[in-house]
């Protein structure tokens, strides 16, 4: 077996986020759906973004998300996804390098820009995001790395980028390269919306490709076409070994085949911005469970990542994760 060189390796869009502050009446006038992500060209990207107030611009995309919060948790992380040879792909390289994230997908020299995503917060701290995908979506099998994935023990895959053809390919052959290691999957469903364009697709792949599952209330429920939470977290738990539930202010539930673990979420948190609260428990719990924490462990540890990174704007943690987990734990 190849040793281990990551705790884990996350494949995704790479994005730079582009967050600013809206209203509910700005987001029905531009017909947004709050809450949600929704794919726009590069024409309705501009249009937007005038209209926008002043921004703040800071690299994002939900498995690099991942990947940065892993490593300020003091763990080994890799990267895969594609960006271009301009200002907004240095600045995207530049960022997850920074903080310690081994990122080596070579970049696009021709074709579409960079991708970024148009994230409208509002009062109440919900974020609509508008994503230009750009060069993510020329990712493909051809830039998964098998000494790297092989390498991993957890390959972690974002259901955003099961939209173009190359990315579903990249998660197959990744998929393979991990198992035929001895190592594991892992699949975030990313968003409802995502799950009803893919639902057969996605659970066809859960079924032969993924170890561990990551999905919110709304996208465990949309999965399985039921509104009762309970009736979807049975069956996820036959579909997967783990499944990662999160469910906002009700805190997370962590679900084997034979056990259930609720997980309460952080309280007294002054909630400025979602953004990346998902992104950042997927962070903690496959760091605690890469080295070799429980699943109730794991989890504890993905709740406060996910609580640090939603009080204040921006998907990635704004102080060192590794130190806020020891004190919190210290003091439980």
């Amino acid at each position: 077996m190849t040793d281990r060189k990551f705790d884990t390796t996350c494949i995704g869009n790479a994005i730079v986020d582009v967050i600013g502050k809206a209203t509910d009446d700005f987001l029905a006038v531009e017909g947004l759906t709050k809450s949600s992500m929704m794919l726009i060209d590069m024409e309705r990207a501009e249009d937007l973004y005038s209209k926008m107030e002043p921004a703040l611009e800071m690299s994002g995309g939900s498995a690099g998300n991942t990947a940065a919060g892993v490593a300020s948790l003091g763990g080994k992380s890799a990267y895969v996804g594609k960006v271009r040879d301009d200002q907004l792909g240095a600045i995207f390289s530049h960022d997850i390098k920074a903080i310690g994230v081994s990122f080596e997908t070579e970049k696009s020299t021709s074709g579409a820009a960079t991708a970024r995503s148009l994230i409208l917060v509002t009062p109440d701290a919900h974020r609509t995001m508008n994503t230009y995908l750009g060069a993510c979506i020329e990712i493909g099998p051809e830039d998964i790395d098998p000494d790297v994935i092989a390498g991993s023990k957890v390959t972690y895959m974002e259901g955003y980028l099961w939209d173009p053809e190359g990315g579903k390919q990249a998660f197959r052959k990744a998929a393979e390269i991990s198992h035929a290691a001895g190592q594991q999957v892992s699949l975030t469903l990313s968003d409802p919306f995502c799950v009803d364009r893919y639902r057969a697709e996605f659970l066809e792949f859960m079924e032969h490709g993924v170890d561990i599952l990551f999905a919110n209330e709304d996208e465990v429920k949309s999965l399985y076409e039921t509104d009762d939470f309970n009736t979807a977290l049975q069956a996820v738990r036959q579909d997967v070994d783990i499944a990662c539930l999160t469910r906002s202010e009700k805190g997370s539930v962590i679900v084997s085949n034979s056990d259930v673990y609720e997980i309460a979420a952080e309280s007294d948190i002054d909630v400025v911005d979602t953004t990346g609260a998902g992104d950042l428990f997927a962070a903690g719990f496959l760091f605690g469970y890469t080295n070799g924490r429980s699943l109730a462990e794991s989890g504890r540890i993905g709740s406060i990542a996910a609580a640090e990174v939603i009080s204040h704007y921006g998907a990635r943690p704004a102080e060192n994760l590794k130190d806020l987990v020891e004190r919190q734990l210290s003091a439980a």
